[in-house]
């Protein structure tokens, strides 16, 4: 299949959002409580004069797309960009193409699209300012197979999560990231 046909696939993400069974109250916590600079009107402006789209590939179970995807859907409101969603587990074919390290399915993985259905850019999982922190949260933790790998590991996704819900810091740093990079392929 090709981008445009992955594209019309998706569910929007009104429908994506009202089917979630984890993580929704807080996507929808960041999505309320996130907003956009006023200073970047003209980004926003070239992006909508680009007419992109953008696919996302995700789970509702993952704390990265549940940051993430706030922050995109409010700047694609701004600029009026259509979005799709796709459940990665259930679109393997697409997201084995957009490997993180060439190795992990990590994501969200957003897929940004042209008219025609090109691919014009990519971004994910994380912001860089983000991976560094999950990084570091990762390094504390006991070896794989220490017996307190497993509770720790979890205590360290809790914490992430109430970060990226609490932490509006980590929402501007993903806010970055992703100006930064629409910046770099419209400018």
């Amino acid at each position: 299949m090709n981008l445009q046909e992955w594209f019309e696939k998706g569910l929007t993400p009104d429908e994506y959002i009202h089917d979630m069974s984890e993580h929704k109250e807080n996507l929808l916590y960041v999505l309320k409580n996130f907003h956009l600079s006023s200073e970047e009107a003209s980004l926003i402006d070239k992006v909508k004069e680009a007419n992109w789209r953008v696919i996302v590939l995700t789970e509702d179970w993952c704390g990265d797309a549940m940051v993430n995807i706030p922050i995109l859907l409010a700047m694609a409101k701004a600029a009026e960009m259509d979005v799709r969603m796709l459940h990665r587990d259930e679109n393997l074919e697409l997201m084995d193409q957009y490997l993180t390290n060439g190795t992990s399915r990590a994501i969200p993985i957003f897929i940004f699209i042209d008219e025609e259905g090109n691919e014009r850019a990519v971004w994910g999982p994380r912001a860089p300012a983000v991976q560094e922190m999950v990084t570091n949260y990762r390094s504390s933790l006991p070896p794989r197979d220490h017996e307190d790998f497993e509770a720790k590991s979890r205590e360290m996704m809790e914490g992430l999560v109430k970060a990226y819900r609490s932490d509006e810091s980590i929402w501007q740093e993903i806010y970055r990231s992703l100006k930064t990079m629409m910046a770099e392929r419209l400018y």
